[in-house]
């Protein structure tokens, strides 16, 4: 199976006869193959109007170049024989930062002459065919040394975004060698879903933990603010009466939402509760808005991150023994007291936040945990950072998965979600892929020091796949 990065723009190339349109209709949509037969068949009287040829190539130029200014998979369906023609292709993708892969028919002459002569239309005069069997020998050698970001021969072939242009031979890894990686399930929304019963299936599924996002109304990034939203550590406390063994967490509670000293009398109330599962993600805030829309002060950045400082340091000294007193650089606490205590000697603490700066080295000395968000070269470079700062400190990860359990099942998903959103944009988005799509891209961001990811999933029926993926890890 060939693996081809999407987006790109895929050229076939071979003679007449060769089988090109028959593998570009198995691999890709229609609206994706740009065709000079159909072309044809628009700008004259059919597929076989070779005056209308000069036409045809002339509508083929002007969408191929149309599309890859998008940035939208083009497979280009002609004869590939032309070799000013693929330099421009070349050119054309370079130029937009897209790659450029040659698919190269490389079919016995006997067998196009075989395919020719049976054909009950579209037959290529003998004489033509000839010339073009030729012209294939020719045009074979030149391809490897012409651009091309790839020259493969005819197989079958499937386009995946870069989060999975490695996940094939990572996936190999994990069956060989399986490495471990904890696995914990986000919801970032409340509309229609039954809190419980997700909460019970994901338990189920293996997911080793359950976090809601820290909000008061649905941020712009998934819907409208109207949209049903439930306040994150009153729904934690009614999933710890729910589930038996996940922990239960947020990700991340903006540090700015509540005193903080009661904060973190909440978050030991949801631990002994639910018998030790509690972990409490913070963060810096960002969502401007929400603070405005219920009155609450928005401090600038260098307050929230004293704060947010403060709020590392204050909390684990709120849960331990006796009511010390607490001075920080902006919060004040004359007894930092918390009884009952936590059932855990620690209640985890993961701060959420890509700043490599400020965020991952506050996380570093005092958090247990930090949460970052990002493609695996972003992450690899946050683990990086973050390994500078304090080794011992553990790197999360964030991250969407809609999952299936092959490319039909995942093209559904996909179809289901995007509403009027572009196709390849929306799939790229919820890094929509396969079973082992996924099962390679967790291996790959496990290898890049990642210990836990939580995952987002944008459909319901992402549960049973999802709980395939998690499997993997368990070996």
């Amino acid at each position: 199976m060939l693996t081809l990065p999407e987006p790109c723009l895929v050229v076939l190339a071979g003679p007449g006869a060769a089988g090109k349109s028959t593998w570009a209709a198995a691999h890709f949509r229609p609206e994706r193959i740009v065709s000079s037969d159909a072309l044809r068949a628009l700008a004259g009287a059919g597929e076989d109007d070779l005056a209308a040829s000069a036409d045809a190539f002339e509508l083929l130029e002007l969408v191929v170049e149309r599309r890859v200014r998008r940035r939208l998979t083009t497979v280009v369906d002609t004869l590939g024989l032309d070799a000013e023609r693929r330099r421009r292709w070349i050119a054309l993708a370079r130029e937009h930062d897209m790659p450029c892969v040659a698919i190269a028919f490389d079919t016995p002459a006997a067998e196009c002459r075989a395919r020719n002569r049976a054909r009950t239309h579209k037959r290529i005069p003998a004489e033509a065919l000839t010339r073009q069997l030729r012209d294939w020998v020719r045009t074979r050698e030149l391809l490897k040394d012409e651009g091309f970001s790839a020259v493969h021969l005819e197989a079958p072939a499937r386009t995946v975004p870069d989060a999975f242009l490695g996940a094939e031979p990572a996936a190999r890894r994990q069956a060989d060698e399986p490495a471990r990686l904890r696995f914990g399930l986000h919801l970032g929304e409340f509309k229609g879903v039954d809190v419980r019963e997700t909460a019970r299936a994901a338990e189920a599924a293996g997911f080793d933990a359950i976090y809601v996002m820290d909000h008061f109304r649905q941020i712009p990034q998934i819907g409208r603010a109207w949209d049903d939203f439930l306040e994150s550590w009153t729904t934690l406390a009614y999933l710890a009466a729910c589930t038996e063994t996940v922990r239960l967490g947020t990700l991340v509670s903006g540090v700015t939402y509540r005193n903080v000293a009661h904060l973190g009398k909440i978050a030991a109330t949801l631990d002994v509760l639910s018998g030790g599962r509690a972990v409490c993600g913070l963060g810096l805030a960002w969502f401007q808005e929400e603070h405005r829309a219920y009155g609450w002060d928005f401090p600038d950045v260098r307050t929230r991150y004293a704060l947010l400082e403060d709020a590392l340091q204050l909390l684990p000294l709120l849960w331990g023994k006796g009511s010390p007193r607490f001075e920080g650089r902006v919060l004040t606490v004359p007894e930092a007291m918390c009884y009952p205590r936590p059932k855990q000697e620690r209640i985890p603490i993961v701060v959420g936040g890509n700043g490599e700066r400020h965020t991952l080295r506050l996380a570093a000395k005092y958090a247990d945990a930090a949460n970052v968000m990002g493609d695996l070269a972003t992450v690899r470079r946050k683990a990086e950072v973050l390994r500078g700062y304090n080794p011992e400190t553990a790197l999360t990860h964030l991250t969407t998965a809609l999952v299936a359990a092959d490319d039909r099942g995942v093209d559904a998903l996909v179809e289901a979600g995007r509403g009027r959103r572009p196709r390849e944009a929306y799939a790229a988005a919820v890094h929509a892929g396969t079973v082992d799509d996924h099962i390679g891209r967790f291996r790959e961001l496990a290898e890049a020091g990642v210990g836990e990811v939580m995952v987002r999933l944008p459909h319901p029926d992402c549960l049973e796949p999802m709980a395939r993926v998690i499997a993997a890890y368990r070996g």
